[in-house]
């Protein structure tokens, strides 16, 4: 192999394709060099999450087929980003986003750098209500595509007394999206 390069050129078509498999929830994503500086990762849907992501680095989105749409929490409200497909957006790093994928068969490139040792990941549960936080759990993420599953869980295996929102008293419903979207919904403004 040329010493001046990382890897052989990769057939992306017939990666997604020897890889569709691994992107279905409940994680939908799949990392394609493990061992580099920069991790790029398919992400598939559907999905439709209620954790909001704090991401110590900028993340690159390039939604290259169906269409997805990132929950932000920004200047004390809720906002929406549409990703429709074709669609490229570059993230700041903090900006608190949840990524959702509903549509069945969507996929999604996002292309972040790897975390230096002491660097973290956040990813924290907020009230659909008001917006105030929950839980959060803060990590050294050495795995996109291990690493994630392991917190939603130890959320999820929380009382709905440590889910209780500290700010108004609504109960965050958990693994139950549905319920904690429509609340969402419900009080944005119109």
């Amino acid at each position: 192999m040329n010493k001046h390069h990382f890897s052989a050129p990769l057939n992306f078509n017939r990666w997604i394709e020897e890889n569709a498999h691994l992107l279905k929830p409940p994680v939908g994503n799949q990392q394609i060099w493990k061992d580099a500086d920069t991790m790029v990762t398919v992400v598939g849907g559907p999905n439709q999450r209620t954790d909001f992501h704090d991401d110590p680095v900028e993340e690159f989105f390039y939604q290259f087929k169906g269409n997805a749409y990132l929950n932000i929490w920004d200047r004390g409200r809720y906002e929406r980003i549409d990703l429709r497909e074709g669609d490229m957006y570059l993230m700041a790093p903090h900006v608190l986003h949840s990524p959702q994928r509903p549509e069945p068969g969507s996929l999604c490139l996002v292309v972040e750098h790897v975390r230096p040792a002491g660097l973290f990941d956040a990813f924290q549960w907020s009230c659909a209500h008001c917006g105030s936080v929950v839980k959060r759990y803060e990590m050294q993420l050495r795995s996109i595509v291990n690493d994630l599953q392991p917190v939603y869980e130890q959320f999820y295996a929380t009382s709905e007394e440590e889910r209780r929102c500290t700010g108004c008293g609504e109960i965050h419903p958990g693994r139950d999206w549905k319920t904690w979207h429509q609340t969402l919904e419900a009080v944005k403004p119109s």
